[in-house]
């Protein structure tokens, strides 16, 4: 058992080598071709706009993160069979299904740097192929032969509704409290981390211990990964964020950045949040004050902080499993999520 301490407290805007995910796709490689096999194969449909319009956002460049947490998650815990690829392709059809769901609701241009599905083929057909990925996920789920696990991502998938519900009423409220807004990030974000870590220990018949771990691991690198994603809405721009810059901004989303600001901004910087959030300040130049401000009262820097925060919980929840590749895979990954800020 490993008696290592990882720390992500020093981790800096110039660290020495820049964290990434290379070593859990190294790691995974051969599960995942399994995994993309089963993709390919699910969604095809004898109506030919399904696999044109899946394939446009499956196969646009996304790092396909969730299922490759539950391969390395199996992987950590010594599981040699074969169910968990059915799992992680439907855990990557929920993603992918909830991703053409947000577009639309957002009203989305970009997505990865790539003109998003609703943009190209219409809101319709975005939603109901949306709707046919869940349907295909499902049918994965229960080949996979494992109720618990056709549970835990049954719930998931009602939960990550819920959280996209609850943001939906919870927009263009300038009240909004951390609380709701981790509330929000927990359920639209976290959860679905989590249970792709924590299947592989269902299907593996692992302690509930295990499962406790795994999914406490994902649960908290999703918290920290959103977090980090909220951000650098502020500080980042479309090359490297593969969206438009500020589009929380201009969506009126009160993210954390938003939150911290709000509290401890003026009577005239809370009028001007009040405004932006409500949609009458959503210039370029509102934006940029907007940057301005979150930037004086620390509130990207407290976000991130909150980030390391949380990957720290992540990183710890695994500190009972055996060192070795699957183990230090899964710990740069939460590394490259925080460090994803700088």
């Amino acid at each position: 058992m490993s008696a290592t301490v990882h720390r992500l407290d020093t981790l800096g805007p110039t660290p020495e080598s820049q964290p990434s995910l290379d070593p859990m796709v190294k790691l995974v490689s051969g599960d995942m071709d399994q995994v993309n096999a089963v993709i390919r194969g699910r969604m095809e449909s004898e109506i030919p706009l399904i696999p044109e319009l899946a394939g446009h956002l499956i196969a646009g460049g996304g790092k396909r993160m969730r299922p490759m947490l539950t391969l390395a998650s199996a992987q950590l815990i010594g599981y040699s069979g074969t169910q968990h690829h059915l799992l992680a392709a439907a855990v990557e059809f929920i993603h992918t299904a909830t991703l053409l769901h947000d577009d639309v609701v957002d009203g989305s241009d970009l997505r990865r740097g790539k003109r998003t599905a609703n943009i190209i083929w219409g809101n319709p057909a975005s939603v109901l192929v949306g709707d046919f990925l869940f349907s295909r996920s499902f049918e994965l789920m229960v080949e996979a032969g494992s109720l618990k696990a056709l549970k835990i991502l049954s719930s998931t998938s009602a939960v990550i509704a819920e959280g996209e519900v609850n943001q939906l009423t919870a927009a263009r409220r300038v009240d909004l409290g951390e609380e709701r807004y981790l509330d929000i990030i927990g359920a639209k974000t976290a959860a679905l981390f989590a249970a792709a870590c924590r299947i592989s220990a269902v299907v593996a018949d692992r302690p509930e211990a295990e499962e406790a771990a795994l999914d406490a691991y994902g649960r908290n690198l999703g918290i920290a990964f959103q977090l980090v994603d909220d951000a650098i809405d502020y500080v980042s721009d479309a090359d490297t964020m593969g969206k438009d810059a500020g589009d929380d901004f201009r969506e009126g989303k009160m993210t954390l950045p938003v939150i911290l600001a709000y509290a401890r901004g003026s009577d005239e910087d809370r009028a001007f949040w009040k405004d932006a959030v409500e949609g009458r300040r959503d210039s370029e130049a509102d934006l940029q004050h907007a940057i301005r401000l979150i930037r004086s009262t620390r509130a990207i820097d407290d976000t991130f902080a909150r980030a390391r925060h949380y990957g720290q919980r992540a990183i710890d929840s695994i500190a009972g499993f055996p060192n070795g590749a699957p183990k230090d895979a899964m710990i740069e990954a939460v590394e490259f999520a925080v460090a994803r800020a700088y």
